[in-house]
């Protein structure tokens, strides 16, 4: 059985890495139908790539799931992240069915508006130097790499998914800066565009948040946490948590008060 949304965000699937949860995310796809399908960048990580390719069987699963939605009436809109920005040079034409654009402008059934882009040109916005981005692609792929090996003995011992980045993110401060910054400079950009909200992916850590009713919507990603950002038919939106305990839609209860964190927690914040 599968369950209808109006739209679905997801970015930083990595396909092409190791890191990359491909079954969950066939799976998750395997379930929906939806009317528009947002690829938020990061699909296909072909930076990596470049270094070392992991493109196995699910992997191409998953591109054939996408052309297939395309094929039988979901409009697909792929929007290139920093790590795909290959794709940007197609940017404004159609390819087996799937729009490639820069950002787009996406209306929520309930009238809002939403800027969508892939986040990364908030980078330098953060002062983030080049230095410190090629640091922290590193130890980000470091991390990837422990956060495999426990979650192996996780299951041996028949534990649910863990992310390390996800409790480093949130218990290291420069990291919670770090976020807290780039969650700023979306604020400021949706306020600049006029525009309702702003969604994104980018920095790997799925949330909402609110400040001078704009709300901002991180999708999150596919390589840590298995998030994707939904629209319900009436508007609302919702996170939800794609893990291996229990693996069916299952969304993250939101109301006035509370919001989704990445580990499945519920944490203070106005959403929709």
């Amino acid at each position: 059985m599968q369950t209808t949304f109006r739209s679905v965000f997801i970015s930083d699937v990595h396909l092409g890495t190791k890191a990359c949860q491909a079954d969950h995310l066939l799976d998750f796809l395997q379930k929906i139908t939806t009317e528009t399908l947002y690829l938020v960048g990061d699909i296909i990580d072909l930076q990596e790539m470049k270094n070392r390719a992991h493109f196995v069987d699910t992997h191409t699963r998953i591109i054939e799931q996408v052309l297939d939605m395309a094929r039988t009436g979901t409009k697909v809109i792929y929007i290139p992240g920093n790590h795909d920005a290959f794709f940007r040079q197609f940017a404004g034409q159609t390819l087996s069915g799937i729009d490639i654009r820069l950002n787009a402008r996406h209306t929520t059934s309930d009238g809002r508006t939403f800027y969508v882009s892939h986040g990364d040109e908030f980078d330098q916005m953060i002062k983030i130097s080049p230095l410190m981005l090629a640091i922290g692609d590193r130890a980000h792929g470091l991390m990837l790499s422990l956060n495999q090996w426990i979650n192996g003995v996780r299951r041996l011992f028949g534990l649910p998914y863990w992310s390390l980045a996800g409790y480093l993110k949130t218990h290291i401060n420069k990291a919670k800066e770090f976020i807290e910054r780039f969650e700023t400079a979306a604020l400021k950009s949706a306020k600049n565009h006029q525009v309702d909200g702003y969604i994104c992916g980018h920095i790997h850590y799925a949330s909402f948040r609110i400040k001078d009713d704009v709300l901002y919507c991180n999708d999150g990603d596919w390589v840590e946490h298995c998030t994707a950002l939904t629209e319900a038919p009436s508007g609302q939106l919702n996170l939800i948590h794609w893990s291996e305990q229990p693996r069916h839609l299952a969304t993250e209860p939101l109301n006035d008060n509370w919001g989704f964190t990445p580990n499945g927690s519920p944490t203070p914040s106005k959403a929709t």
